[in-house]
């Protein structure tokens, strides 16, 4: 299920996106964990600052589900690992234009974090619940 332009935007614009993938469980969410995004293509990507060994990676990579909460909405959403050299450096240049002059910015380009680009896409069971043009948990 792809974002609305409206979401992609309010997404693109906020620095407080919030992951959970689901615990082993399947059903209970984890921890959020406060992390980079950006917009690419119309779509949004996420990577992990210490590379493929984070904890909520390794969640995303085994459950492929789980929630966000950014710019002021929570969504259901799917993980999509991300190998493809040419998005990942546009993914980089977004970094770069997004957060430009922050400290981080070297590592969050570094290979140890390309290696570690997870695709979220909004979930048909987001979708059910929209209420006013944002998805959210029921």
């Amino acid at each position: 299920m792809a974002w609305s332009e409206d979401e992609l935007k309010r997404i693109a614009a906020s620095d407080d996106l919030h992951i959970s993938p689901f615990r082993e469980d399947g059903v209970t969410y984890g921890t959020p964990t406060w992390i980079w995004s950006v917009v690419v293509d119309g779509a949004l990507f996420v990577r992990a600052y210490n590379g493929q060994a984070s904890r909520w990676y390794q969640a995303a990579l085994k459950q492929k589900a789980g929630r966000i909460t950014a710019a002021g909405m929570t969504a259901s959403v799917n993980f999509e690992t991300v190998a493809d050299g040419a998005i990942n450096d546009r993914i980089d240049d977004a970094y770069r234009a997004k957060y430009t002059g922050n400290r981080y910015l070297g590592s969050m380009i570094s290979s140890r974090a390309r290696a570690a680009t997870i695709r979220i896409e909004g979930s048909n069971h987001a979708a059910s619940h929209r209420q006013n043009g944002y998805r959210q948990e029921p």
